[in-house]
């Protein structure tokens, strides 16, 4: 029907408006992996509206001092610190502890939101840029997360784990095998973790984001957008309208939060239901190497 109404689903609150409580993370330490930047810079944001004592860590530390300076002037932050850090490796996953229980404390709140990604059919990927990936998203979440434990388990304490994943963990992911692998892993450890540790007081939660643009989107999703945003906008999603950062944030915060303690081993799917739409007739089939413009395989 030409002339029914479609609104899609309605825009969220604004900005600076806060899902839980003022002063919910009063008094706790929230640590974000790759908090510099992106998705995890606006995940950050809402911990720090709520209170929080922040720890961002990343590899690059320009980007986290400009970071540190944005998330410190947040209304109703705590004291907000940066480190710099690669999680592929387990030692300087410690110091980052280290450096956290220093200035802050021991973190209440773990955030595994680094990862890496690019496209590329299964069949170009070399053994070195299947191991960027998964080294970082789950390796790298792994370490991230079992020093998180280790370090409660010996305090005796509690504490709460949030892991950014994907959905393609659930469906696969053409075109990028590695990714979807290393997320399929992620997906796996907080539903593992999440019955070891719960007898110890720690929650494990996964988060999938669907569509937030931002500023720090890598090169390739950016022209992946700009090449579909003419022909359709908003219109290939259920919702009719992309997410807003914010969004994951207050996800994010929800999951890690006192009215949360008895989600735990749980994924949530912030994406407007786009990662469940299918066709009455599905679309004619278009392999990846056509789909990223890629000539014929050449081993």
């Amino acid at each position: 029907m030409t002339d029914e109404i479609r609104r899609g689903l309605p825009a969220p609150p604004p900005l600076g408006a806060a899902a839980l409580p003022a002063g919910t993370y009063a008094g706790q330490v929230v640590l974000v992996t790759g908090g510099g930047t992106g998705l995890g810079k606006a995940i950050a944001a809402e911990f720090a509206r709520l209170g929080a004592d922040l720890l961002i860590a990343g590899r690059r530390a320009g980007q986290l001092e400009a970071a540190r300076e944005e998330l410190a002037a947040v209304p109703g932050a705590g004291r907000v610190a940066a480190a710099v850090c690669d999680i592929r490796d387990p030692e300087r996953v410690a110091d980052v502890f280290d450096a956290a229980g220093a200035a802050l404390g021991l973190p209440d709140v773990l955030v595994n939101n680094a990862a890496a990604n690019f496209p590329s059919p299964a069949e170009d990927l070399s053994p070195n840029a299947w191991r960027a990936v998964v080294d970082t998203t789950l390796t790298g979440t792994w370490f991230m997360t079992r020093e998180f434990g280790r370090r409660h388990l010996a305090a005796g304490t509690p504490g709460a784990i949030v892991s950014v994943g994907a959905s393609y963990a659930w469906t696969g992911g053409p075109g990028f095998a590695h990714s979807a692998a290393a997320k399929a892993g992620v997906k796996n450890l907080v539903e593992t973790l999440a019955v070891e540790w719960g007898p110890y007081g720690i929650r494990v939660n996964g988060l999938v984001p669907g569509l937030f643009p931002h500023a720090d989107m890598t090169q390739d999703i950016r022209e992946g957008l700009e090449r579909a945003a003419p022909a359709s906008g908003d219109s290939r999603q259920p919702a009719l309208r992309v997410g807003a950062p914010r969004e994951l944030g207050w996800a994010a915060t929800f999951l890690a939060s006192p009215y949360a303690r008895f989600v735990t081993g749980h994924t949530l799917v912030v994406d407007g239901a786009n990662w469940q739409r299918r066709a009455l007739v599905q679309p004619e089939v278009v392999p990846v190497r056509e789909q990223l413009g890629r000539g014929p395989f050449q081993p």
